[in-house]
This record gives structure tokens, C-alpha cells and sequence, in this order.
């Protein structure tokens, strides 16, 4: 699929600016629906209950995990839990151990309840940084990056790791630009004894990346794919009058995804109406009621930013008490799941969620109110949630409806077209499986939706999944732990982007942005040469003193953090500075505007400087061997270390100027990297007691809240 230009790819589907002002000022929606819907809707229902029958790409995985690897691609919403439960309780059944790996702690806290409450509490344990409850138990839920850890550690220690099943969930994730490199390593260092289940949404290139671990594994990895869709799908249009039309010709088309003819007319009309003025959202309220006549909601909207998801609560209308859309339980199920919490309690959204039925979900707020609105949601209270497309990756989530009302997503660099990977998540969102007979995806016209991309999505395959393997220093440390140099390049050779590039140079095919095993290698020697220059490693290949403890910290600025130490510019004696400085090796935004508080602990300021000024030759000489150095921010100082200093929630967040969402990332990350701090015990004790006591000061409520539940 061709990458666009942000700003030409944007302006492709642009109405006039007259004829959006024009719509917004006179636009009324009337409910109404295209007469060939009629059978179509009257399909619409909760299907008959029956005796769960496992599907035959169920038994088929179950029949290959017994054996040897398995892949398992299927849509979301198939049952591919279930195929993970049974391999899980065959493992428990011998007494032996098995490892859940997840994307999200979000998701490995749903699955420690989930699973806790099929297998018992007692054979459950949950490692995610931020929990670490019965690590001893059988079966064991944590995210990728703890089992990646906990394998450097066996490597080190000369052992294997002790499990004889790991499931990967959401294993597509191998594709991902940020973690996909921790997939990828658990891939390679995971040992061929430990049977592995990869769980994935559908993907392009299952078996690419079966004959990929077969040639690292040395046994076979069967692959279970599955196509179908639990619940059928059906695409339609939202006319700017409010009528409802299918989105596709029913006329056979080779690609089915011919656009109906009402909808073409209507495309090339020069005097076309739309839904909304450039910048605004459409009449959402109005979008809501067509959909309440037809029985299409609950619904998930998906929206292209925060703030539209915020705008889109307040254009519903007015949240009057007296007029109540939700069910009688609606303001119970509230009041019980905000109980514990002052903060949930009046949030500033409530009132939406409770008169009008309807939230906002977005990375911006707080977990623990996202994941009221993800129970909400999936008890089937909530008529209408507005979403980023974040929403569609690792949630549970279902929805009679999804509605697009962007045909791009935000990568956070610039807008580019859905892929169909991206889609297919989306609208696997659309129809409950066991609560729908058919689900459905709305399509509503405006400024940055091409229909016809749309269209074209809808029955594309899936698109193939990449290796996003890198080097960085942390890796280069804790492989050296346990290889030599020669030994990490066979391992390098290993990785799937090698296996990629060979098999593409064998077919005389050419593979965007992958790397071969010389690439990775010589940017491994890149980052060793830094390591031996700065102490970190001895010229002869092996860990230093230094780079032993180095290795522990398994952070995004283990050098920078080292230093800190090595330069005694870390304060150790004031756990609330401890915490406010890690948190300027956290900050990912470039920005470092002025609070609004215009006295700050001279103290803080101080030690800030000090760090700043201590880490300056450091950062040149990172510079001089080609790596960026970050640059450290002091609003993320300052406002960490009014929280940890016990301010109140709502002040710190006005006062540092950042969303609540991007604040509670800030503090969680900031809490990581202190645990790896408290893990220096040995050479570092005060340093070590300093987080220690670090770590209680910032995780408290509302921190806490999603990890409780």
C-alpha cells in the first residue's frame, strides 16, 4: 500500500469550506434506511444459546501444541483464548509451569482475574513491574519484556528457564516499530525444549515466520489459520440526510469491494452535502439517534485525536439529570466501580457516562477510568463510546457497530492510510460473539475519510508483519553477560529480519527497511565500541565491573542512568528528587515549557543543574560516536516531584500542564526504571532504599487504582 504525504493525502477527500458551513448550520439528520437493508437488519439479534462446540482450527491448534510449536492467526474474537486454556490446563494437569505473556499490563491484570478464577487463585502469578504477586505459582501472566528479562537472567545464570509452555499473546506485536524487538528476541532465546503458542490477529505471513522459528527451533511450528469471522460483517454508508445505505454493491465484483451505485452517485456530485465543517465533528448526538432507531448500538466511534473524543461527549447535548438513556443499573454499576476512588468518583466525565450513556476512551485519561469504561462497555451499559484507534489493539472490547469517520491513523510522525491490518482490528470490534448474530461497520463521510480506500480495506488480506529488530545498549549489555561477541553474532544471524533478506535475495524479491545479520552486526560493534571507550566493557569483549550492574538497568537510558551513578549526580538521601530526576530520562515529549509555579525547591533546581551539568561530557561523547544523547527536560522533574511530594492529583496535572494519561505513564515508567535502580542493591544500597522509598511516594492513588482490580 503506497505511503502518503501527510498533507496530500489529507486534502484528497477536502469539501469546500462553503459547503461545510452550510451543512453544520442546516444539517438535521432524518433517521431513515435504504429498503435493501431491511432484511439485513432484521437479522439483527442475540443469537440462539448452544452447546459450546470448539471449532475445528481450535482442535487443531490444541492438536498441534500438544506436539510442537504453533501459530495460531485468526480474527479477533475467534476463540483463540480458549485454544490457550486448554494447552495451559494439559500443562498444569503434568505439574509442570507455564508463562501468559502479554502486550499490556492492562491485559495481563484482566487475564491474572480471568485465569485466576478458571485455574484458582493459588496456581496464578502476575510479573509486570508493577505487580509481582505469587511469582512461585504454575502459571505465571506478565508482560513480554519480564519473560525477555527473566530469559537474559537464565542465559547469564547458565540455566533454562523454568516453564514448559509460553503463550504469546497478540503475537503480531512481532511487527510493531517500538516493542516489536522484544517479541523478536523471545523468539530467538526462548529454548526448543519450552513449547511455544503464538496467538495472533491475522497476518500476512503466518508462515514466513513459522519456517523462520523452524530454522532457529529446530522442530516444527504448524500454523492454524482461521478467516472467518465469528460474527458476519456488514459495511454501510451514512447518507448526510441520515439514511443508512450499503457501503458495497451486491453485483459480483472479483475484489468485493465494488462501491454501491447510491454511494458513487453521490461521490460524484459536485454539489455534495457533508455531515461537518472543516475541523468540526459531524452531528454525533444525531449519528447516535439514526442508530438507536435501527438497532445498531452500543457503537464505537473512532475518532483521528483526544480532543475530539472529549468534544464529541459535550456535542452529544446536554447531560440532564432528568433524562437518563442508560439502563436503571447504568448510575449502580457507576457508583460501585468509582466507589474506592474519590478521584473516579467526580470525574469531570461522569455525567455523560451516566445520563447519556455514553464515554470518551483515549490514552489521555486515566487507566483506571479507561478501564471503567471498558467494563461499562463490555456489560453492554454504554450506547456509545468515542475512541482512537489505540482502542483496537488488546482490549476487550466488542460493539454492535464501529463507525469510521477517518480513513488514516496517526502514527506519531504523521497521518498515513489504514493498513489493512489496522482495519481488520478496528472492525473486529464489531459484533459480540454469543450477544450478535451480525455486526456492522459505518462508514460516515467528511473531510479526511476516502471512501474508496474504505472499500478497498474491507475484504483486502492482511498485511504481512516485519521484523523491528535493533540494537541498543541494553541488549548489547545482557547478551555480553552470557556470549562472547562471536556468539551474539550467530545469534543476530538468527533474527527474522536475516531470514527475511534471505529469502527475499533467494527469490530476487527486495524487503523494505530490513536488515541483514552484517547490518545488525556492525551496528552491535557500533554500540560495543561506545561501551569499551566509556569502561562498560574490557577491549578483550567481556563485562566490566560497571557493566555488570549496567546490564540490571533494563531501561530506555541505561547509560545515561549509569553515568549518573558512576558521576555521583544522582542524589540518593531524598527519595522525592530521586524520583523526579529518573523521570527526566522517561519524558519522550521535545517539549519543556514554563509551569505556572514560579518557585521551585532550590534544592531540586539544583540537583537538576548539577545533573545536566555532570552528564554534558557524556553526552558529547555520544554525540562524537554517532548516538543522539537525550536531552533532559525539567518540566517532567518538577511535576513528578510535586506529586511525590504529596500534592494533590488535580493540582499537579493543571499545574504541569500534562493529561492525566500521559502524567500516569510518566509516573509508571518513572516507578520502572526505580525498580531497576532498587535492583543495584549490591552495589548501590542507598541508591537502592532511596527508590525503594521512591516508589511508594509516586504509585499511589489514582496510579494504582487499575492495578488493584
Amino acid at each position: 500500500m503506497p505511503k502518503h504525504k501527510t498533507k496530500s493525502y489529507r486534502h484528497k477527500n477536502r469539501f469546500s469550506a462553503k459547503s461545510y458551513q452550510r451543512a453544520v448550520k442546516t444539517l438535521r439528520l432524518k433517521p431513515g434506511a435504504d429498503a435493501r437493508l431491511k432484511k439485513i437488519f432484521a437479522s439483527i439479534g442475540v443469537p440462539s444459546h448452544r452447546p459450546f462446540k470448539p471449532d475445528s482450527f481450535q482442535r487443531k491448534a490444541i492438536k498441534a501444541i500438544q506436539q510442537t510449536d504453533c501459530l495460531v492467526t485468526a480474527p479477533t474474537g475467534a476463540g483463540k483464548t480458549w485454544i490457550a486454556l486448554q494447552a495451559i490446563q494439559r500443562i498444569l494437569n503434568k505439574q509442570k509451569r507455564a508463562w501468559y505473556a502479554c502486550p499490556l499490563k492492562a491485559l495481563s491484570n484482566a487475564k491474572l482475574t480471568e485465569f485466576s478464577n478458571i485455574f484458582g487463585a493459588d496456581q496464578v502469578g502476575i510479573l509486570t513491574g508493577d505487580r509481582k504477586e505469587n511469582p512461585d505459582a504454575p502459571l505465571i501472566v506478565g508482560t513480554t519484556e519480564i519473560l525477555r528479562n527473566q530469559l537474559y537472567d537464565a542465559m547469564h545464570r547458565g540455566q533454562t528457564v523454568d516453564t514448559h509452555l509460553v503463550v504469546l499473546d497478540e503475537a503480531h506485536f512481532l511487527g510493531d516499530p517500538d516493542r516489536g524487538v522484544v517479541w523478536e528476541e523471545i523468539m530467538i532465546y526462548l529454548p526448543a525444549r519450552v513449547a511455544l503458542l503464538m496467538l495472533s490477529a491475522t497476518i500476512g505471513n503466518a508462515h514466513q515466520i513459522a519456517n523462520w522459528l523452524e530454522s532457529n527451533r529446530q522442530q516444527k511450528c504448524i500454523v492454524v489459520v482461521e478467516t472467518k469471522r465469528p460474527v458476519p460483517l456488514f459495511p454501510l454508508f451514512l447518507h448526510p440526510t441520515g439514511t443508512l445505505l450499503p457501503l458495497l454493491s451486491r453485483r459480483k465484483d472479483p475484489g468485493g469491494n465494488k462501491l454501491d451505485k447510491k454511494i458513487v452517485s453521490y461521490l460524484s456530485s459536485k454539489k455534495k452535502d457533508a455531515l461537518r465543517a472543516s475541523g468540526k465533528l459531524p452531528p454525533l448526538g444525531q449519528i447516535i439517534r439514526v442508530m438507536r432507531k435501527y438497532n445498531l448500538l452500543p457503537a464505537i466511534f473512532f475518532l483521528k485525536s483526544r480532543s475530539d473524543c472529549d468534544q464529541a461527549l459535550e456535542q452529544c447535548g446536554d447531560p440532564n439529570p432528568s433524562i437518563k438513556r442508560g439502563s436503571p443499573h447504568l448510575s449502580q454499576r457507576i457508583q460501585m466501580l468509582t466507589a474506592h476512588s474519590a478521584l473516579l468518583a467526580k470525574h469531570r466525565q461522569r455525567r455523560y457516562l451516566e445520563h447519556l450513556a455514553i464515554g470518551a476512551h483515549h490514552s489521555g485519561q486515566l487507566p483506571a477510568w479507561k478501564l471503567v469504561i471498558e467494563k461499562l462497555m463490555s456489560e453492554g451499559l454504554l450506547d456509545a463510546v468515542f475512541a482512537t484507534s489505540t482502542v483496537a489493539a488488546g482490549v476487550n472490547f466488542p460493539a454492535r457497530t464501529v463507525i469510521f469517520l477517518n480513513s488514516d491513523r496517526f502514527n506519531g510522525a504523521e497521518f498515513l492510510p489504514l493498513t489493512a491490518t489496522e482495519f481488520h482490528q478496528m472492525t473486529g470490534r464489531a459484533g459480540r460473539r454469543g450477544m450478535d448474530n451480525i455486526g456492522f461497520a459505518l462508514a460516515v463521510p467528511g473531510k479526511f475519510l476516502d471512501i474508496r480506500w474504505i472499500a478497498k480495506l474491507i475484504n483486502s488480506p492482511p498485511t504481512d508483519v516485519l521484523s523491528q529488530i535493533k540494537i541498543n545498549f541494553s541488549m548489547v549489555l545482557n547478551l555480553l553477560l552470557s556470549h562472547s561477541p562471536d556468539q551474539i553474532q550467530e545469534l543476530l544471524r538468527m533474527s527474522f529480519a536475516s531470514h527475511l533478506v534471505k529469502q527475499s535475495a533467494s527469490r530476487k524479491q527486495k524487503v523494505k527497511n530490513q536488515s541483514t545479520a552484517d547490518d545488525l552486526w556492525q551496528d552491535f560493534l557500533r554500540h560495543l565500541a561506545v561501551l569499551q571507550a566509556a569502561g562498560y566493557v574490557s577491549y578483550e569483549g567481556q563485562l566490566t565491573a560497571d557493566g555488570q550492574w549496567a546490564s540490571q538497568l533494563r531501561v530506555d537510558q541505561p547509560l545515561l542512568i549509569g553515568e549518573g551513578f558512576r558521576k555521583s549526580a544522582i542524589p540518593t538521601d531524598d527519595p522525592a528528587i530521586l524520583a523526579a530526576l529518573i523521570a527526566s530520562f522517561v519524558y519522550e515529549r521535545s517539549d519543556d515549557s514554563r509551569l505556572s509555579r514560579t518557585h521551585p525547591s532550590v534544592t531540586l533546581v539544583a540537583a537538576f543543574h548539577k545533573l545536566k551539568k555532570e552528564l554534558t561530557p557524556f553526552a558529547k561523547f555520544m554525540a562524537h560516536h554517532g548516538f543522539a544523547a537525550k536531552i533532559l527536560a525539567f518540566k517532567p522533574v518538577m511535576t513528578v516531584f510535586a506529586w511525590a511530594s504529596g500534592k494533590p492529583w488535580e493540582q499537579v496535572c493543571h499545574w504541569g500542564g500534562i493529561e492525566e494519561g500521559d502524567l500516569a505513564m510518566l509516573i509508571v515508567r518513572t516507578a520502572d526504571n526505580l525498580r531497576h535502580i532498587r535492583g543495584l542493591r549490591h552495589v548501590f544500597p542507598q541508591a537502592a532504599a532511596a527508590a525503594d522509598r521512591a516508589i511508594k511516594l509516586i504509585l499511589r492513588d489514582p496510579i494504582t487504582e487499575d492495578m488493584r482490580r
